[in-house]
């Protein structure tokens, strides 16, 4: 344990410290080149900006809007029917959006049902298995304005519905 102390307190300043080094070694002006990365940083945080805003927002309107309640109680008998909790439904679809707010119904529902039990264990099972596609979709496609993404949205959208049904059939095997 000393020793991932050790390492964990002392690996960043070293490896700054052979950056610069060898930058130095290479008369290379690391700091003016630091300096340039950092507007660089803030130049595409300020791009970014709208596509998040829009993001938040529209995530806001769908859980205050009763949207995902009305879904829920529409499927519930289904999800009963083949042994699946509902209560595991606004995170499934709350994750390819927030990873954030995936993280507090997470949150929640482990408070509520506990860590052992089949909805808690679920529930991490999917927050592991699943991404935030449209989040990564968002920042990153538009941080380089990339307009027409339907076929990523498709895939990604897939992506996480397998994980769901994967992070199903594995805990009901495992766990149930």
């Amino acid at each position: 344990m000393a020793i991932i102390t050790a390492l964990s307190t002392w690996l960043i300043p070293c490896f700054l410290l052979i950056v610069l080094s060898v930058a130095s070694w290479k008369r290379i002006p690391a700091y003016e080149l630091f300096v340039e990365g950092g507007k660089e940083g803030v130049k595409m945080a300020f791009s970014l900006l709208p596509f998040l805003v829009g993001m938040i927002v529209s995530i806001s309107i769908l859980r205050s809007s009763g949207a995902i309640d009305a879904i829920i109680n529409l499927i519930s008998p289904v999800l009963m029917a083949i042994g699946v909790p509902p209560e595991i439904v606004p995170l499934a679809f709350v994750r390819p959006i927030s990873g954030t707010a995936a993280l507090g119904i997470t949150t929640e529902l482990i408070s509520t049902h506990g860590p052992d039990s089949f909805i808690g264990r679920l529930a991490s099972t999917m927050q592991g298995s699943m991404d935030t596609t449209l989040y990564i979709l968002t920042v990153y496609f538009g941080a380089v304005g990339i307009k027409k993404m339907k076929y990523a949205l498709k895939v990604g959208l897939l992506a996480d519905l397998v994980g769901i049904i994967t992070s199903i059939l594995i805990v009901k095997m495992v766990f149930g």
